[in-house]
């Protein structure tokens, strides 16, 4: 064989490695974004998707609406690209129904859950909007999880992609006080971690912040079904106890002899079925976490859960600044919804792990303060890190 044809070959094999290398989503190539329209609210009010991709071909979708994360594509142990993220297929769907599973959204003015949708405040009492018997959940009726965020910026650089989101909520809104600007910075970097950063600032008058992002997590892929055989581990010693309307009772109780202990790796659908006092009322894991070590604002994160796929190999880990993690075991999808496969969702197809503040903390003394004064600024955020094993 000639030189010529031994160097053609080798460029053969090579140039074959190379597209089998992009066919599985793991080629290197330059992160990007990419902006596009994604359909239109009722009100008539264009929505944008965002896609951002790392060097590895890893994709990330987020909508301008609720600031949703809709789609998160990343590689199996066999490095085949899947969505891990469950959501609806298009705008419509998100605008009629995710007032409910609220899917990928960011949850605001106040996560998780106010007592009596009421509170008080520097002398003041304020009544928010309830969507939840008498209760209000994740900032009321049209919280930021409904809203049309706008586009700051967005762009590429040594960090990665990113965009930033931009949202004010003017006093009363919700009936909040203060008027409440949020810039929330998504990025996915060449490390294959996606990232959510808050820092929001409040004009006037003082008033409560807790955000979050409601993501429905299924790393064996999107429409797969159960999550049971998921492996989880969640640096946490203590939960909140509630009642049965999930209000916490104010004890941080410890998980030991608990369905809630995951201080070790386990089976999440070792639990499910558990008749535990405090996980009937939920009919599975909807429980706030006491997360170990400190929490502080700024870019100080420490890894607070890790979840396995023994199916896909797929493996993620959850890194926050925050106190607490609301866990939850998306106990309420009924098969009611088509997700963007087109196959419906059920009780048990997915995970979700909010970092947050601890619910109902305005009424509640003893729990870390949700309050923002005029000139602090809110600096809270998380991560969610992607790998696999074999």
């Amino acid at each position: 064989m000639s030189r010529f044809q031994k160097g053609r070959n080798w460029l053969l094999s090579a140039s074959a490695l190379v597209a089998s290398l992009a066919i599985s989503g793991i080629a290197s190539a330059a992160p990007t974004v990419q902006v596009k329209d994604w359909g239109k609210l009722s009100t008539g009010q264009k929505v944008k998707a965002i896609t951002l991709t790392n060097d590895h071909g890893l994709k990330v979708t987020v909508l301008s609406y609720g600031a949703i994360i809709h789609e998160v594509d990343v590689p199996d142990r066999l490095g085949r690209l899947g969505n891990v993220a469950l959501g609806f297929p298009d705008i419509a769907a998100y605008e009629n129904h995710n007032s409910d599973p609220h899917f990928g959204a960011v949850l605001g003015r106040v996560a998780n859950r106010i007592a009596g949708g009421v509170f008080t405040l520097d002398g003041q009492t304020y009544h928010t909007s309830v969507n939840e018997g008498p209760n209000t959940l994740h900032g009321g009726t049209e919280g930021f999880d409904r809203k049309l965020w706008t586009i700051q910026r967005k762009g590429v650089d040594s960090q990665g992609a990113y965009v930033v989101l931009k949202l004010v909520s003017e006093d009363g809104d919700q009936g909040f006080p203060g008027d409440l600007t949020t810039l929330a910075t998504y990025r996915l970097n060449a490390n294959d971690t996606l990232s959510l950063k808050f820092k929001a600032k409040v004009k006037k008058n003082p008033t409560v912040v807790n955000l979050s992002t409601h993501n429905y997590w299924n790393l064996n892929g999107e429409g797969s079904g159960t999550i049971a055989p998921e492996v989880v581990q969640i640096y946490a010693d203590r939960y909140l106890r509630t009642n049965d309307q999930s209000i916490p009772t104010g004890e941080l109780a410890s998980v030991d002899g608990t369905p809630f202990d995951f201080r070790q790796p386990r089976a999440v659908g070792d639990g499910l079925l558990s008749r535990d006092p405090q996980m009937v009322p939920q009919g599975g894991y909807d429980k706030c976490m006491v997360l170990i070590g400190p929490s502080q604002p700024g870019n100080t994160e420490r890894v607070v859960a890790r979840v396995t796929d023994p199916r896909s190999g797929r493996v993620m880990e959850v890194a926050t600044n925050m106190p607490g993690m609301q866990f939850y075991s998306a106990n309420h999808l009924y098969g009611n919804y088509q997700g963007t496969s087109g196959r419906p969702y059920n009780k048990w197809d997915a995970l979700a792990f909010e970092p947050e503040f601890y619910p109902n903390s305005p009424n509640t003394p003893s729990f870390p303060s949700i309050e923002l004064k005029p000139g602090q600024t809110y600096d809270y955020g998380m991560s969610f890190h992607f790998t696999h094993q074999q």
